[in-house]
Formats: C-alpha cells, sequence, structure tokens
C-alpha cells in the first residue's frame, strides 16, 4: 500500500512539473552569429557598431514576422537571410574558403509543432542556403539534400537565386585561411578547427508554434567534403512542440552528441528548465567530450537560453515582453 501511495504521489508530482500549454499571443526571438573566442581588443568601434546593427536589423527582420502574426519557421528565414547577407558572419556571403580555396555551404530548418524539416549539405552557387533547405522540405519528398544533387534541385526552383562561387569570397576570410594553412602546415600535429561565424535563429509565433534554423560555411581549411553538424537535424537544429535549437561549436562534437535534440529531449522528457538542460548539454556534455561552441535554445513560454563555453557569441535576443538586446562577450 505504502509503495502504490508513493508511486501516486510521483506520478502527481510529474504531472505537476509538467509544461502546460503554449501561452497563445506570447512570441519571442533569439538569433546567433557564432561562439568562438574573439578578443575585444580585436574589435575597433566601427567593427562593434556594425556587429550590434547587423544582429538588430536580424532581430527586426524576424520580429517584423512575429508582430504581424506570422510563423515561427517564416521568422527564423527572415533573421537567418539578414545574417547570411552579412559579410561578418560565417554564412552565405561571409562564407569561409576550404582547403582549396572555394566554399561550401550548408544549412537546416525545422518547424516543431508539424517535425517538417529541410537540409542542405556541401551546396557552393545558392546564394541563401536557408531558402534552398526550406525548399527542400516544402517542394521534395526529403530532408535532405547534398551537393550536386542540392544544385541540381535547386535548378528547379526559380525563386532560388544562383551565383557563381567567387562572389562568397572575402578579404577577411582568405587571410584566415591563409592563416590556417600556414598553421597547419609548420606545426606538427596542429589541425585546430575555425569554424566561428555560424549563423541561427530560434523563434516562438503567437500561435505558440516554435521553429529553428542554422546556415554556416562550415570550418575554414576544411577538407574532403567535411559537413558539420549546421545541416544534421538533432545535431546543429532541433524543434519540436516545446523547445527549439540552434547550435553553434565544433560540429563533429555537436553530432556525435545530438546536441540540438538532447537539449529540447531533456526538456520534454525529463522536466528539465530550458536553462538547465542547454548549460548542462553545452558545458559539460560537449566540453568533456573535448569540444566546445554554444547554442540559443528557446522554448514555448518564451524562455531564451544563450550558453557558450568560448569566451564570446554574437549574439541577440528579444523576449515575450519585448525586452531585446544583442551581446558579444561574456561580461555584457
Amino acid at each position: 500500500m505504502l509503495l502504490v501511495s508513493s508511486m501516486v504521489m510521483a506520478m502527481n508530482a510529474r504531472a505537476e512539473d509538467a509544461p502546460g500549454p503554449p501561452q497563445a499571443g506570447r512570441t519571442a526571438l533569439v538569433i546567433h552569429g557564432g561562439a568562438g573566442f574573439v578578443p575585444r581588443e580585436s574589435l575597433s568601434d566601427d567593427d562593434l557598431r556594425e556587429i550590434h546593427a547587423t544582429l538588430d536589423q536580424a532581430l527586426d527582420a524576424g520580429n517584423a514576422v512575429l508582430a504581424d502574426g506570422g510563423a515561427a519557421l517564416d521568422a527564423v528565414q527572415a533573421a537567418i537571410r539578414v545574417l547570411e547577407e552579412s559579410p561578418r558572419f560565417n554564412a552565405g556571403k561571409g562564407a569561409v574558403f576550404n582547403a582549396v580555396g572555394g566554399h561550401e555551404l550548408d544549412a537546416s530548418l525545422m518547424e516543431g509543432h508539424t517535425r517538417r524539416a529541410g537540409a542542405v549539405a556541401g551546396v557552393t552557387t545558392v546564394r541563401s542556403p536557408i531558402l534552398l533547405a526550406r525548399a527542400v522540405m516544402e517542394h521534395s519528398p526529403h530532408v535532405m539534400m547534398a551537393g550536386a544533387g542540392a544544385e541540381a534541385f535547386a535548378d528547379t526552383r526559380p525563386e532560388l537565386e544562383r551565383v557563381d562561387n567567387s562572389w562568397f569570397d572575402t578579404e577577411h576570410r582568405r587571410r584566415a585561411l591563409e592563416k590556417a594553412q600556414q598553421t597547419s602546415a609548420g606545426i606538427a600535429g596542429d589541425d585546430a578547427p575555425a569554424y566561428f561565424g555560424t549563423v541561427g535563429a530560434v523563434a516562438l509565433d503567437r500561435h505558440g508554434h516554435i521553429a529553428a534554423g542554422t546556415s554556416t560555411g562550415g570550418m575554414t581549411n576544411k577538407r574532403f567534403g567535411r559537413v558539420g553538424d549546421a545541416p544534421v537535424i538533432g545535431a546543429g537544429t532541433w524543434a519540436d512542440a516545446g523547445c527549439g535549437v540552434s547550435g553553434t561549436g565544433w560540429g563533429e562534437y555537436y553530432i556525435r552528441n545530438a546536441v540540438a535534440h538532447d537539449i529540447c529531449a531533456r526538456v520534454a522528457y525529463r522536466g528539465d528548465r530550458l536553462d538547465a538542460a542547454a548549460e548542462e548539454v553545452v558545458n559539460r556534455i560537449v566540453t568533456d567530450a573535448g569540444g566546445d561552441g554554444g547554442a540559443i535554445a528557446l522554448d514555448r513560454d518564451g524562455n531564451i537560453a544563450m550558453p557558450f563555453n568560448t569566451g564570446s557569441m554574437f549574439r541577440g535576443w528579444i523576449r515575450p515582453d519585448g525586452s531585446r538586446g544583442t551581446a558579444i562577450h561574456e561580461a555584457e
């Protein structure tokens, strides 16, 4: 009898702790422009103004969709498109160079309440990888397309703009490639990744729906058609009915630990608070495995988490109460 009573009490406690239905009408948005170590002294006043202005522009684009009653998926796409067009971030125009001096871009998008998802990997001539990922989701029976197949699919979608691969070139990314190649050649065994600048967004719309997306140029000096976590559903991007995540970091570790899904699974199945789940996965699971990075996460109550362990993460947010901000370093 005592055992039965204890079981009933435990079940009731879990029921009381379980999240209720989403609160209609509340919207929220969180974005990132990549985690990494960017020393304060390396950024001029002009750099800081431009970075914060671009983050604000991305927030404005996504929030305009949400304020007009639009879908979280559209808000995520709108915010990421702004960041893809900026040479400041490792996505779209600012994509890093691979080992042979070209660009291979990855992206993914997921809608939580439907579990629809689309992703692309290793594309080279599509101006907006996030738009191509959306097209894969909505106009094909597949979730992910890669390389030449993804490019061929893009040929069937007249709304997708195509560019020469050199359109993604930027001088500061070329210098980063040269530095990475000199470092790898000059120090035995030193093949440190340079992946910072990946962009992402997670949104909650007034219907209580969540969507998440991520777009990247991958690692500087990457080889052999390497694909990281950004286009992998569950690793770099995840959304379900109660939670959404976009990651930024050393992709191999995010794939091995299914980081984006793990955060939301802890919220859904164990009843963890969003901030506790994100903190545990990013700042213990990933680091214990040998990786690093950060993530942005959002739940259906509009709670936001933005953990990182790299010294800096470009990020911005608009909470359900309308408060907003942008930040780069830990103390901000």
